[in-house]
C-alpha cells in the first residue's frame, strides 16, 4: 500500500450529469418566470398604484438647509415684531408728548389768566388805598384843625390801612402791661401786632423785629399806617403806627396807656412800610 493512500482526497467530487441537467432546468425556470413576471409588470404599468411609496430619507444637507431655512424665517419674523414695537413706542411718545405740550400751553394761559387777575386787583387795591388813606386824612384834618401833609395821600402797596387804623383806635384807653397781648391791656408791639394781623400781614412780636419787618422809609415820606419806631433799626425799644396828621397811636406806657400823640412833641427815629 502507498504511503499516502490514507491522507483523503481534496479535489471536488464529478458532478453527475443528470444533476447538471437539473440544475440548468430550475434556472431556465427563474428565468422564464423573470420574464413573465417583467411582461406582466408592463403590461400593469398603467393601472393605478395602491401601495404606499416610502418617501426617499433626507439627507445631511437637505436637513441643513431646511434648518437654515427656518431660522432665516424665524429671525426675519422677530425683526419684523422689534420694528412694529419699536414704531409703536414712537407713536405712543408722539403722542404723549403732544398731550405734555397741550397741557403746559394750557398752564401757561391759566398763569398768565391768573398774574393778569392778581395785577388788575392790586392795582384795584391801590386805587382803594388811596381813597382809604385820603378820607382818613381828611378826617384828622377836620378834628384838629391841622393841614395833612401831602404824604399822607399816597397810596400803600396792598392791604387794608383802614381796618388797622379802626383795629387801633377801638383800643384807646386800654392799659399799659408789659407782656400783654390783649384784649383789654397791650405793650407797644402786641398792639402793633394784633392791629396787622386784622389786615391779614403776620408781623414778629417784638419791637427789635417789627422795625427791621417792613420797607424802611424815611420820616418826610411817611404815609397813614406806617410803623414807627423808636431806637435803633433792629434794636427799637418802641413802636406806634402813624395815623396821618402828625400824630401816631402807640401803647405808650402804664401810666398813659393806649393814646393818640403828636409825633412832633416824641419823634421817632425811623418807619418802615408793610402795607
Amino acid at each position: 500500500m502507498s504511503h499516502t493512500a490514507h491522507i483523503p482526497s481534496h479535489r471536488k467530487p464529478r458532478r453527475s450529469a443528470s444533476k447538471i441537467a437539473l440544475r440548468a432546468g430550475v434556472a431556465g425556470g427563474v428565468l422564464s418566470t423573470l420574464a413573465v413576471a417583467a411582461a406582466a409588470g408592463t403590461a400593469n404599468a398603467a393601472e393605478p398604484v395602491s401601495e404606499t411609496i416610502e418617501m426617499p430619507t433626507l439627507t445631511a444637507d437637505l436637513s441643513a438647509q431646511i434648518a437654515q431655512s427656518a431660522d432665516a424665517t424665524q429671525q426675519a419674523a422677530d425683526s419684523y415684531e422689534s420694528r412694529a414695537e419699536q414704531d409703536a413706542a414712537a407713536a405712543k411718545a408722539a403722542k404723549q408728548a403732544k398731550e405734555d405740550q397741550a397741557k403746559a400751553e394750557k398752564k401757561a394761559e391759566a398763569e398768565r389768566k391768573a398774574k393778569a387777575a392778581a395785577a388788575k386787583k392790586a392795582e384795584e387795591e391801590r386805587a382803594s388805598r388811596a381813597t382809604e388813606r385820603t378820607t382818613l386824612s381828611t378826617q384828622s384834618t377836620s378834628g384838629s384843625g391841622a393841614t395833612a401833609s401831602a404824604s399822607d395821600s399816597v397810596a400803600p402797596a396792598s392791604g387794608s390801612v383802614g381796618t388797622v387804623i379802626s383795629f387801633l383806635k377801638a383800643q384807646l384807653g386800654d392799659a399799659y402791661v408789659m407782656g400783654a397781648s390783649g384784649p383789654n391791656a397791650w405793650d407797644c408791639s402786641s398792639l402793633v401786632q394784633a392791629a396787622f394781623k386784622q389786615a391779614g400781614v403776620d408781623l414778629p412780636r417784638v419791637s427789635q423785629d417789627q422795625s427791621v419787618a417792613g420797607t424802611p422809609v424815611s420820616l418826610s415820606n411817611i404815609q397813614v399806617g406806617d410803623i414807627l419806631y423808636w431806637g435803633g433799626a433792629g434794636s427799637a425799644y418802641h413802636v406806634g403806627v402813624y395815623i396821618g396828621n402828625g400824630q401816631y397811636l402807640d401803647a405808650a406806657n402804664p401810666s398813659k396807656g393806649v393814646v393818640i400823640q403828636d409825633l412832633s412833641g416824641y419823634p421817632a427815629s425811623g418807619a418802615v412800610r408793610v402795607l
